[in-house]
């Protein structure tokens, strides 16, 4: 196979002592960042954007291997000690998780995660791998109509699963088109919502766009409630972070599970790992009535947190590997990932490991060394993180607005992208405020200029035919599957609006947890 040999000439560059030094530090700030409630993984990698652009590219991508598993893992580890999950996508698995805590097994809980995070990953990371080479075959078939459809089909399905209501999905997706649309016209070079600045005449930077909503905005949402915060009790991992034969035996089908269920889910535009953690979380609940598990939903259940964990890595691996092969951001952290890409001048996508192709397989490479790592970084030690939270909040949250703006400056030396900065935390805080999603603004921004520009390559290919967008089985089956999706997602709402009052969707838990950005304090 030649993706074996790709893949060995990739550990081959991984593994030299400065790319090891850069995915261990990865590793360290994505879970120092990801375990502080209401940052996540996506905000771990937006903050620590600016900080790579004075690597070459391959030390930089593979410094956010690390990044990217670590602040995962880091969302978990806040779910579980604290009820407080980073993100939303580590909030099914929090849900048993903070239970075990509350009963004494926080240690336990969180070699669950850890170990299910290995699990799910590996095995996801394996399947992008090997199926690397037939994913790029198929893209290369696609033409400017099949990307466009793509692009539409990512607007809708993540406008529609992360947000309460399509209209604020839309809302935000219009927020985040209008700031791509910044600019000079390549087609026409006239200028775009530039209102005459010289500086707009380039557009807006996208990372000022992603450190500015998901740092700044928070910084700024939290800071408006910092007067409100009360105290909650915490619960903090006690014992040994290792399972027993007995535990293992149980975990394992259901690391087995949730992989399953997230591999699928990281090549669709989803939003993210929600969708297919709650799936897993769901199966664990079924399994565990069938088998009559009291423990399940009382003292916390082991099957309960290793299923959403498994599944949210899974779907994380092969999010990486459907943006790497298709150039399609499937989750607000993978079109992060993809401003990541663009910064050295690379597009991901079918050309990709013809052009870069040693950097490709060297960041694939260390996706495998960088589970490695974090297994050996938090199964002893995940506890330990928890003393971050003790930092008191004024500090810990000024000390992150003053991250994001030296990081901005540090890459144009430009006051002007600190004006921009300063209005998009205000515009992130106003989304928060309003309960506006921020995953479709980072696809719209990402995406928008692709979508416009194979809108306009299919209209002068089909000569103005309509039809040409719906020329081939593939764009066929694309409409049609979003035309379901949405006939399905009508039927759901109409049915749970005509539900009681008070009756709830998700699983039913009177310690549910919810990602600190969205809790009323």
């Amino acid at each position: 196979m030649d993706q074996l040999n790709d893949l060995l000439g990739g550990f081959a560059a991984a593994l030299t002592p400065m790319n090891l030094l850069w995915l261990l530090l990865g590793a360290v700030l994505g879970t120092a960042v990801g375990v502080l409630p209401g940052l996540g993984s996506a905000m771990a990698v937006a903050l620590l954007l600016p900080v790579t652009f004075a690597l070459e590219p391959t030390g930089a991508l593979i410094m956010f291997a690390g990044v990217y598993y670590g602040g995962l893992f880091g969302d978990s580890i806040a779910g579980i000690l604290l009820n407080t999950p980073g993100n939303a996508t580590a909030i099914a698995g929090s849900i048993e998780g903070h239970r075990m805590a509350l009963d004494g097994r926080g240690a336990k809980a969180l070699a669950t995660s850890a170990l299910g995070a290995f699990t799910g990953g590996l095995i996801a990371t394996t399947l992008v791998v090997v199926l690397a080479p037939y994913i790029i075959r198929m893209a290369a078939m696609f033409g400017p109509a099949e990307y466009f459809a793509l692009a539409l089909f990512a607007f809708v399905a993540i406008s529609w699963v992360v947000a309460e209501s399509f209209v604020k999905g839309v809302a935000s997706l219009s927020i985040g088109l209008l700031i791509a649309l910044v600019g000079i016209d390549g087609v026409s070079g006239t200028s775009r919502l530039t209102l005459g600045i010289p500086h707009l005449f380039d557009g807006i930077s996208i990372v000022v766009v992603t450190v500015g909503l998901l740092a700044l905005g928070e910084v700024f949402f939290l800071a408006s409630k910092i007067h409100r915060r009360r105290d909650r009790e915490r619960a903090i991992g006690s014992g040994r972070p290792w399972l027993t034969r007995t535990e293992i035996r149980q975990a394992l089908p259901a690391w087995l599970r949730g992989t399953a269920i997230g591999v699928p889910f990281g090549t669709i535009p989803a939003g993210g790992a929600e969708v297919p953690s709650f799936l897993a979380y769901s199966v664990e609940k079924r399994l565990a009535r069938r088998r009559g598990d009291t423990a399940f939903g009382t003292k916390g259940s082991i099957q309960g947190v290793a299923g959403p964990e498994a599944s949210g890595n899974a779907t994380a691996a092969s999010a990486m590997g459907a943006l790497l092969a298709i150039g399609l951001p499937t989750s607000a952290t993978a079109a992060i990932m993809l401003a990541a890409f663009r910064q050295y001048g690379m597009q991901p996508g079918p050309l990709l490991f013809e052009r870069s192709g040693d950097i490709v397989w060297a960041l694939l490479a260390s996706l495998f060394l960088g589970l490695f790592v974090l297994l050996a970084l938090n199964l002893p030690f995940a506890p330990l993180w928890a003393n971050l939270l003790k930092v008191p909040a004024p500090f810990l949250y000024a000390g992150i607005g003053v991250l994001a703006v030296l990081g901005v400056y540090s890459i144009s030396s430009s006051v002007a992208d600190l004006v921009l900065l300063v209005l998009l935390g205000l515009l992130g805080f106003m989304m928060r405020r309003f309960d506006l999603p921020l995953a479709p603004v980072l696809i719209g921004v990402i995406l928008g200029p692709l979508a416009e520009t194979e809108f306009r390559r299919s209209v002068s290919a089909g000569q103005g035919d309509p039809l040409f967008f719906v020329d081939s089985p593939f764009t066929i089956g694309l409409y049609s599957l979003l035309l379901a999706g949405v006939a399905v997602v009508a039927v759901l709402t109409l049915r749970r609006d005509r539900r009681a009052p008070g009756a709830d969707e998700r699983p039913d838990d009177r310690h549910a947890p919810v990602p600190a950005g969205e809790r009323e304090d």
